[in-house]
């Protein structure tokens, strides 16, 4: 399996793992078919363990390649690390701040962006997963990316580990986006379609990702680190905080550290 992956152009790489996530979160919105509510603890859970693979992936696919790649060069290696990863973190701060979108487990009062009160409930709950989904899926791009350029810190591995990762993750995003919009009284198949949605922006991302680095190579480690700063506000701003505010504090814990553990394990051992 990982010889055919290699065989393929790397945008083809790109799609089919964007492709592979995106289904994990309509199969997280899936959920919707069988119930209306899912147990508060077991959402919490997922939810830590969502935020422990993207926090590993954050460090071992993204900022380590990063660190590896610029000690090749003239620049002090953790400069591009630290450039880029404050940039993606930077970056979505302020599209947090412009795109009009809801968290899912807030209420519709606390909805951010601009004039989000124009925008119904389910829309703003798309956009919140769909706005968090963008450096994910730019992630795999650049990963792929990364091994189509030839650097000696990447490989086909790795990128395909990382993939499987934030496919993980995606599960319970798309059961956070589905489950809230049928309490609130759309139709299972609305609810589904909204959830899913939520990770169709992750393939058009990571095909950027894979030209910027294919055009640009010598700014792959700040595109590496880019990706990394801007997951780990999504996990900051929002998963942690989420996993947490029903009560369920050292459940999601524990799960994110299981999350971790797992993610970091397939990072090594596939890369």
């Amino acid at each position: 399996m990982i010889e055919y992956i290699s065989s393929l152009e790397p945008l083809t790489q790109a799609l089919l793992g964007t492709l592979f996530t995106w289904g994990m979160t309509a199969l997280g919105a899936a959920l919707v078919f069988m119930t209306k509510s899912m147990n508060q603890k077991l959402m919490d859970g997922m939810l830590g363990f969502a935020g422990g693979v993207m926090i590993a992936a954050s460090f071992w696919s993204l900022l380590s390649p990063a660190i590896e790649m610029a000690e090749q060069d003239s620049l002090p290696a953790w400069l591009p690390a630290a450039i880029g990863f404050l940039l993606g973190g930077f970056f979505l701060s302020g599209v947090d701040k412009v795109i009009p979108h809801l968290h899912p487990t807030s209420p519709m009062d606390e909805a951010e962006g601009i004039n989000p009160k124009k925008r119904k409930r389910s829309t703003l709950l798309m956009l919140a997963i769909t706005l968090h989904n963008i450096p994910e899926g730019l992630a795999i791009g650049v990963a792929f990316g990364a091994v189509a350029a030839g650097f000696p810190s990447s490989s086909i591995t790795g990128a395909i580990a990382l993939a499987i990762g934030i496919g993980i993750q995606n599960f319970p995003e798309g059961a956070a986006v589905s489950m809230p919009l049928r309490r609130d009284g759309l139709s299972r198949r609305k609810s589904f379609f909204y959830g899913q949605l939520s990770g169709m922006v992750e393939p058009f991302a990571a095909l950027v990702g894979v030209v910027a680095v294919l055009i640009m190579e010598p700014l792959l480690p700040f595109a590496l680190s880019f990706a990394a700063g801007a997951m780990i506000f999504v996990v900051v701003e929002e998963v942690v905080p989420g996993s947490q505010e029903n009560g369920n504090k050292d459940l999601a814990s524990v799960c994110l550290m299981f999350g971790f553990t797992i993610m970091m394990i397939l990072d090594v051992a596939l890369g």
